[in-house]
């Protein structure tokens, strides 16, 4: 195991919220012990001690119920170093110490290949490794690049690139659901389910976040990323074992199989939209072209829906959809597996049954089943649904993350040709939203997106289910 890391960026939003707090669960469990070292990089002109008062105050205001002396302890091992992340002077700084050393980029993604380079400059101590946040480059060409830089500077089993949402405990779920239950697994392709909705849609807007949000969007943000990796573990084939190896060959065969989107896929099967002003509960939210930080001419979207289609003897015939949006009406965040319906009804006229649905609930987590069972009355049909609650997680995710980058378990991180299969998949439908082949719809803050296409346009009836599983409960037609 590691002892040493070092974040780059360490006065950042990712450190306060999501690292510090991390590090101090694990602290708490056991799982650093007190030879470990936290270095903190960043361009504030502070001291150790100017920068443990903030790690303490951040550690406070995120770091929920741990113990007091768990937080006093990283804060304890923790010291800081101005620097500039960019100089390979100052990272050599950095990283210089007894033993390999975990080099966490809690940096803009645009400053990667930048700090990467750096990095190969200054020399990195042996068996020392490197995370990276999502996204992975800003496009195909980008990604290879950088793979290359890496490539030049640590072993691939020492490059992390971490996606937070593979430590979620409902997305791990999804693989306990279908590999240890004998009734899924025989049913898990395209013979029994039609459709799979991953979706993620929130109330919150924009929330500050212009200075990276408006040079990505919606597609970049959470589609080409966390929303393809859930996509890798709902449509793998069982792997042999859950060893980085086998589990990340699976994952990669699954984007392999993806058919691409010509232009007419595109416009046929892809939405983007940005939000009005509107809105949500008590708070007035004001246009994203309002929006402070944001340049319009941009044209970023906050909606984004993509359809994709897998050639594979598993699941052809199967549509996957892939769905994310800001400042809308509720909060969804599931993965919703969708079974065709039964092929007869011996019930007279008691009407059609909704299909069954198993819902991977994401924040929160649960799983819920929705079937169809008997009404109150003889030869009815009435709704039935069966939840499941989860056990809380041992470590939040960012600690599951960390954990296995210091005890250097790449299983859950992505290897590099996952991440340039990833932007394979999605280079047709950036290259046709930046020609304008698909309009940039508006949507008022607060509602339940753009309104559903008209019909014959082969998205109407979905986007219609879609909006009504948006709304509460008692408000579904």
């Amino acid at each position: 195991m590691i002892n040493r890391l070092a974040i780059l960026g360490a006065t950042g939003d990712l450190s306060a919220r999501y690292l510090l707090p991390a590090l101090v669960a694990l602290r708490a469990t056991g799982d650093l012990g007190d030879h470990f070292r936290l270095t903190g990089a960043s361009r504030e002109d502070w001291d150790d001690e100017r920068y443990r008062e903030w790690v303490t105050a951040q550690i406070d205001r995120h770091g929920g119920h741990c113990p007091a002396d768990a937080k006093a302890a990283i804060a304890a091992a923790t010291r800081y170093q101005r620097a500039d992340v960019t100089n390979p002077a100052d990272i050599a700084s950095v990283v210089a110490g007894e033993g390999p050393v975990a080099v966490y980029l809690a940096l803009p993604p645009g400053l990667f290949p930048v700090v990467v380079s750096a990095l190969h400059r200054a020399g990195l101590p042996e068996g020392s490794r490197i995370v990276l946040e999502k996204p992975f480059g800003e496009d195909l060409a980008g990604a290879q690049e950088l793979n290359q830089l890496l490539a030049d500077l640590v072993p691939e089993q020492a490059v992390f690139r971490v996606d937070h949402f593979l430590a979620m405990t409902t997305v791990q779920n999804v693989l306990g659901s279908r590999l240890a239950n004998r009734v899924l697994e025989p049913i898990w392709n395209s013979t029994h389910i039609a459709e799979v909705d991953i979706v993620w849609d929130e109330t919150l807007a924009l929330e500050g976040r212009a200075g990276y949000y408006d040079t990505v969007g919606a597609l970049k943000d959470m589609v080409q990323n966390h929303l393809l990796q859930l996509l890798c573990l709902v449509a793998m084939e069982p792997p042999i074992t859950l060893g980085e190896r086998d589990l990340r060959d699976r994952k990669v065969d699954v984007l392999r199989s993806v058919r691409l989107l010509t232009e007419d896929d595109v416009v046929r099967r892809t939405r983007r939209a940005r939000y009005l002003a509107g809105r949500i509960g008590d708070h007035d939210i004001p246009a994203y072209a309002d929006e402070e930080g944001v340049n319009p001419r941009r044209r970023i979207e906050t909606y984004a829906e993509v359809e994709l289609e897998l050639d594979s003897w598993r699941w052809s015939g199967t549509t996957f959809r892939l769905r994310s949006g800001k400042a809308l009406r509720a909060d969804r965040k599931e993965v919703a597996v969708r079974f065709r319906s039964v092929p007869h009804l011996p019930f007279g006229h008691s009407g059609e049954p909704r299909p069954n649905v198993l819902r991977f609930g994401l924040e929160p987590e649960g799983l819920t089943f929705d079937l169809t069972g008997i009404g109150s009355h003889p030869n009815t049909l009435a709704p039935l649904s069966l939840t499941a609650q989860l056990e809380p997680p041992h470590l939040p995710a960012y600690g599951r993350l960390l954990l296995d980058v210091l005890n250097g378990d790449p299983a859950m991180s992505i290897r590099g040709d996952e991440a340039e299969e990833a932007w394979r998949v999605l280079t047709p439908v950036l290259s046709a939203w930046q020609k304008d082949l698909v309009p940039l719809e508006e949507y008022p803050a607060g509602s339940d997106g753009p309104a559903p296409r008209p019909y014959g346009s082969g998205q109407q009836r979905r986007g219609e289910l879609l909006h009504a599983e948006a709304a509460p409960p008692g408000d579904a037609p």
